[in-house]
């Protein structure tokens, strides 16, 4: 405060050193943050460069995921976050598990219980469950159809029979990428981009054609599937997800709500003439066209679909086309062990199981 010429105080603003608030005190715990990051980074650096002198490229791989697993379990969220960012697919997180191939195989168990029971007055066999009705109903198959609570899509239902061609045959022509190539026309794309050797996952990208005016779809899913001797079944899981190695395209409209399970169940034997099978699908084709005309698309479209899947496996069987065979043995031996590490290896040892 300083005396005036006219007897009054003249007050002058004196610039305060920096506080706790100030931004001395910020930069200097920026940089410090800095150093201390770059530090660990080097480290990091380090440290990955000793295990590549150590280790193989897949021994490296199963370590950083089980060193990821541990990370994600104490911070979930920003464990998906940083998957993303650095374009790691998390099989822990969208692996198919044991349940859903359970649940598969009961579907159609309940399937057959009713259609074994007298149904409903007016009412077809299946149609017992609440919301079902017959969309298609053919020699082969039937088609039905529910709606989804909460949205404008429907489920469906395929109930069919075949007694020309082997459940290995048609089981195979399936999950054959190659081989559908060839038969189905409406492939643009289909490639395996992932694959989870301890269970026989994978990761699928494939590009169909739809129906004019309608650009065409991709869809991105991940896929699992199992033969049970033992009930004598064989079970295909596959719904969609999302790949950091596959991202979405403007030649496409990605198809990101997609989910498919069948189960087939032989008459007699995998490589006899006979068998019955399950499919229940649903997918969001993402289209402004009316609920119905979705409806008679699919309507239309499955048995055309069916038709050219049971040609291709009367080809395969009559060995027109050669394809390869899913349902081997999945075997862990003692090089394949060292390789999915100690937890994994016997876990699938110890299940006895077929996989691809």
């Amino acid at each position: 405060m300083f005396p005036s010429m006219r007897g009054r105080p003249i007050w002058l603003r004196v610039p305060r050193p920096p506080t706790r608030e100030g931004g001395g005190l910020v930069s200097i715990l920026a940089n410090h943050c800095s150093f201390v990051t770059g530090q660990r980074l080097r480290r990091a650096f380090q440290v990955g460069e000793l295990y590549s002198n150590l280790y193989s490229e897949r021994t490296r791989w199963t370590l950083v995921g089980s060193m990821w697993r541990r990370f994600q379990s104490k911070h979930a969220p920003a464990g998906k976050l940083l998957a993303a960012l650095a374009g790691v697919f998390m099989w822990e997180d969208e692996k198919i598990r044991d349940e859903e191939l359970h649940k598969c195989a009961w579907e159609i168990q309940a399937l057959e219980g009713a259609r074994n029971q007298s149904p409903p007055k007016g009412k077809a066999p299946g149609e017992a469950e609440v919301g079902w009705e017959v969309v298609v109903e053919k020699k082969t198959f039937r088609l039905w159809r529910r709606p989804i609570q909460g949205s404008h899509l429907f489920e469906y239902r395929v109930f069919g029979t075949y007694t020309d061609i082997t459940p290995r045959q048609f089981f195979n022509v399936q999950l054959d990428t190659e081989y559908r190539k060839k038969w189905d026309a409406l492939v643009i794309k289909l490639d395996v981009v992932d694959r989870d050797v301890s269970t026989g996952s994978e990761v699928v990208h494939w590009a169909t054609h739809f129906p004019y005016p309608l650009y065409s779809r991709d869809y991105v899913y991940v896929r699992r599937y199992d033969v049970d001797m033992d009930k004598n079944l064989m079970v295909l899981v596959s719904r969609a997800v999302e790949h950091p190695s596959v991202p979405e395209s403007q030649d496409f409209v990605r198809v990101h709500s997609y989910q498919s399970r069948m189960v087939i169940r032989p008459h007699r034997s995998f490589d006899e003439n006979g068998f019955d099978y399950l499919l229940t699908y649903c997918d969001d084709p993402q289209t402004v066209f009316p609920r119905y005309c979705v409806s008679w698309m699919v309507s239309s479209g499955m048995p055309d679909f069916l038709e050219k899947l049971h040609i291709a496996a009367l080809r395969a069987k009559n060995l027109e086309m050669g394809i390869h065979d899913y349902t081997g043995v999945f075997k862990v031996s003692q090089t394949s062990q060292e390789r999915l590490g100690g937890d994994n290896a016997h876990n699938a040892a110890s299940q006895e199981q077929i996989y691809a």
